[in-house]
């Protein structure tokens, strides 16, 4: 369920509120039981980033030509048998 700020325009009091997204919006200040609450704007807990990436997501990097070139079991790693062939 997505959080969402609330302020009140007339005592100025705060406060995050875990809502469902079909709730309807609050309208009376906990603090001062006016009819002054409202959502504020407020940034997204995730940044996207080109190609529909997450920037906070974890990528696994390629493997490259060195790594594999360390692993002594693998055939393609053998520089003797690429010459051999």
């Amino acid at each position: 369920m997505p959080i969402y700020e609330y302020r009140c325009a007339s005592c100025g009091a705060q406060e995050d509120v875990i809502q469902k997204m079909s709730d309807a919006p609050l309208t009376k200040c906990p603090a001062c039981g006016k009819e002054t609450y409202a959502k504020q704007l407020s940034a997204a807990g995730f940044q996207l980033k080109g190609n529909g990436y997450y920037v906070t997501d974890f990528k696994n990097k390629p493997a490259t030509k060195s790594d594999t070139s360390a692993c002594a079991t693998c055939p393609a790693a053998s520089p003797t048998e690429s010459k051999a062939a």
